[in-house]
């Protein structure tokens, strides 16, 4: 009882006590706001004051020594922040209309990559998304973009939980599953309360999944269980991959080092996974790769980093496109080649993709965030708080309908990021000069 009692009294453990308190009395906040598309600027001072709390709870879980009770309370802080935006109806984001929609209109015998929203014999399924639903359908001139294994989980969860809060479940439980493989494999392996917090109460990966309940989570979930495993269980570690690639297209990047690590006959189950997935949406194939050259050229440019920069000094955005698609496909077939750790190579892909992709939405910079668990990094954990700044493009949008993102905001997101990454990269390129000399 006594050591239990000096446990508790550790400075570890009263900082994750104070730091939970704190968080959740922002969560709380953001809660009581209820509309937050409705309260921008609260919303955004509130996500930016969770950011100081984060880090100041990070620094002192990183130097403080470690203590069990604080691990434990950082998996209970990590619950009860999911359970306190889980009940908040998504507002600063339409796309959960979107997979509600194709999950009814899948019920209803049709096939999402054939139909748009906007075709009229769907007109009857627009009421089954309940009052003023109809008005927040994003894309409505375009067939899905989802890949099938989304597709499949709106139609398994329109079936159980049609409504817009219970619709969130699966993105929830997800992301309650990531924070309990890491908690799993950090605590295996030797590492404490502050390498689980870095995700697990990022206040960028609470609000963009429980508070919207974005499907990429569906994929990052998928991706960590086969980082976690792929040293001892290559096949099902490959088939994880695959279904993560079917669920957000990001992971896919990761394929080339997978090859190199696995044999042909767990590629070709990983195969026969993708056809299964893709096949009860076979009639519309011909028409995907049209729907996705459409999207691509509609949608591009929404608060980009060096993409929007290349754009700009090369006056194409083609170009731009293209070099950042040959900058990371180069990279992923390098590293296969080298057969660079897959953890690591993760992280620098999908980081990669983060700088050089035409599209910057906020919920993006979630991939990264499991990653800086195992390499942390404070440019990119900066860069997750400053996307809040993002969400100021709700405000014109409300006003005119205009859908435009502030110069000056976006370089104060991403200007403070390359100025710190610049700064760790010379700091560390002199420690290693000074030990060689």
């Amino acid at each position: 009882m006594l050591a239990r009692l000096r446990s508790l009294a550790r400075p570890q453990t009263v900082a994750a006590l104070a730091g939970l308190a704190a968080l959740e009395a922002v969560f709380m906040a953001l809660r009581r706001l209820g509309n937050l598309k409705v309260h921008v600027i609260e919303t955004i001072a509130l996500g930016l004051a969770a950011g100081i709390v984060y880090f100041v709870v990070l620094y002192a879980l990183e130097h403080s020594r470690a203590s069990r009770a604080a691990f434990w309370l950082v998996l209970a802080g990590a619950l009860l922040f999911r359970l306190t935006l889980a009940p908040l109806e998504p507002t600063l984001s339409d796309d959960i209309q979107r997979y509600r929609w194709e999950g009814a209109v899948q019920q209803a015998g049709w096939n999402p990559y054939a139909v748009t929203p906007a075709d009229p014999r769907l007109e009857p399924r627009r009421r089954s998304l309940g009052p003023g639903r109809w008005v927040a359908m994003p894309a409505r001139e375009i067939p899905t973009i989802y890949p099938p294994v989304s597709e499949l989980i709106f139609r398994l969860t329109w079936r159980v939980l049609p409504g817009p809060v219970g619709f969130k479940l699966p993105f929830v439980l997800a992301d309650l599953l990531v924070v309990a493989l890491l908690a799993g494999w950090i605590r295996s392996s030797g590492g404490t309360a502050f390498h689980l917090a870095i995700y697990a109460w990022n206040p960028l990966v609470v609000v963009e999944f429980a508070g919207s309940a974005h499907n990429d989570v569906l994929a990052l979930a998928l991706v960590v269980a086969a980082l976690l495993i792929i040293r001892r269980y290559k096949a099902m570690s490959t088939l994880l991959l695959t279904a993560a690639a079917l669920a957000k297209a990001f992971p896919a990047v990761l394929f080339p080092l997978w090859l190199r690590r696995t044999s042909w006959r767990n590629a070709l189950w990983a195969a026969a996974l993708a056809v299964a997935c893709a096949w009860p949406y076979r009639s519309a194939w011909p028409y995907v790769r049209e729907t996705f050259t459409y999207y691509q050229s509609r949608w591009q440019n929404y608060h980009a980093s060096l993409y929007s920069v290349i754009a700009w000094f090369t006056g194409s955005r083609e170009l731009a496109t293209g070099l950042g698609v040959g900058i990371v496909a180069g990279m992923a077939v390098w590293m296969a080649a080298r057969r660079t750790d897959p953890m690591r190579a993760a992280y620098l892909l999908f980081g990669a993709i983060l700088m050089l992709a035409p599209n910057g939405y906020s919920w993006y910079f979630t991939w990264i965030v499991p990653l800086l668990c195992f390499f942390p990094n404070p440019a990119w954990l900066l860069l997750t708080v400053l996307q809040f700044l993002s969400y100021n493009v709700l405000i014109e949008y409300q006003v005119n309908g205009r859908w435009h993102f502030d110069p000056l905001l976006q370089w104060l997101t991403y200007g403070p990021f390359y100025a710190l990454l610049l700064w760790q990269a010379w700091r560390e390129r002199t420690a290693v000069r000074a030990e060689a000399a």
